[in-house]
């Protein structure tokens, strides 16, 4: 793969390149091609976003193409990636969502029986999907599943509707499509020697795996990027790393350019010697990650908003220590388009 520039700022921040990690799942999705792949860049118009193209009164019917687990055994819950035949009729941007409308009704407040509502996903790959050719794109679903304490045991009628078609979805289903939605996630490009933090939960990791996919894997000329990608990524277990596969190749490939970093809350302990969260694997990092930030980096936070207050309240505590003002630092973040939230 062809050398990409590294910004001057990044260099004074060279990420340390991780160790390779086993996967701790065989999957189908395709292995990253040994030189950056070739996409139809007509997938690059129109310039502005894509909005609403499709919506719950119109609907787009597509067909799963794939589905299949994704975590290791020992992972606390089923993700599944999930990749759908869109023949490039809903167009999209990395960073946004796609809306699905799961099969059957439900009674609503009324007594009346209605069609089930919209659930949100992010979109997991690039506008290319995993096969670099436009026709498909991917969603990253855990399986929502409800535990009785008094049954001490899973409750059916609890089970998250949507979730659960998708994740037990087989090659032909039909999936019924809306949007896509959203533009707070949406990958800023002005700058292609930027740097971007990304801190996920979880699925949160389905919008950072299509900036990382576009990023290093893909060749598109009008955005050739020459910055800095950080990864933190937070999960309970190994075995409930998301696309570790991919990403090690990107650390291999790139060392310069993007970094990684687990926190793993029941194999890790933070500096008190408690279980390592996500706060406290970017804790290890601040001043880096000030540094970066003072100087235009942007940062992502995405997943669980549980995820959200432990980071911000370290982030405030950091900020205080190195005798900045949180309040109009963080405003700053928000006044310059560097900080992206989205949480659910």
């Amino acid at each position: 793969m062809p050398a990409m520039r590294l910004n001057a700022r990044s260099k004074v921040n060279a990420p340390r390149r991780s160790p390779m990690a086993k996967a701790v799942a065989v999957t189908s999705i395709p292995a990253p091609p040994a030189k950056l792949a070739k996409v139809p860049l007509e997938l690059e118009e129109p310039k502005e976003v894509p909005l609403n193209t499709w919506t719950s009164k119109k609907p787009l019917i597509v067909k799963v193409k794939s589905c299949e687990r994704i975590v290791g055994p020992k992972a606390t819950g089923e993700t599944c990636h999930i990749v759908l035949e869109t023949d490039n009729k809903a167009p999209f941007w990395e960073g946004q969502s796609y809306g699905v409308v799961p099969p059957g009704t439900k009674m609503n407040s009324k007594g009346k029986e209605v069609p089930h509502g919209v659930r949100l996903y992010s979109i997991a790959s690039t506008r290319y999907g995993d096969y670099f050719d436009g026709k498909t794109a991917s969603l990253c679903v855990r399986r929502a599943t409800y535990w009785d304490p008094e049954m001490n045991k899973e409750d059916p009628a609890k089970k998250g509707i949507c979730s659960n078609f998708l994740c037990d979805s087989k090659p032909g289903t039909e999936v019924t499509l809306t949007g896509p939605t959203g533009k707070i996630l949406l990958l800023p490009e002005e700058d292609p020697n930027n740097v971007h933090i990304m801190c996920a939960t979880g699925t949160g990791i389905a919008p950072f795996r299509t900036y990382l996919r576009r990023m290093f894997l893909e060749d598109v000329p009008n955005f050739r990027f020459g910055g800095l990608a950080w990864l933190f990524m937070g999960v309970a277990n190994s075995d409930a790393k998301l696309y570790d596969d991919e990403f090690q190749v990107m650390s291999e490939r790139f060392p310069d350019q993007f970094r990684i970093d687990y926190a793993i809350s029941r194999e890790q302990q933070n500096k008190d010697g408690g279980k390592m969260y996500i706060q406290d694997k970017i804790e290890e990092y601040s001043e880096e990650v000030f540094d970066l930030l003072k100087n235009g980096a942007h940062i992502y936070f995405c997943g669980l908003k549980g995820m959200l207050p432990g980071i911000l309240d370290m982030l405030e505590r950091v900020a205080k220590d190195q005798g900045l003002n949180w309040e109009e630092f963080y405003e700053g973040l928000k006044e310059n388009n560097q900080l992206h939230v989205e949480v659910y």
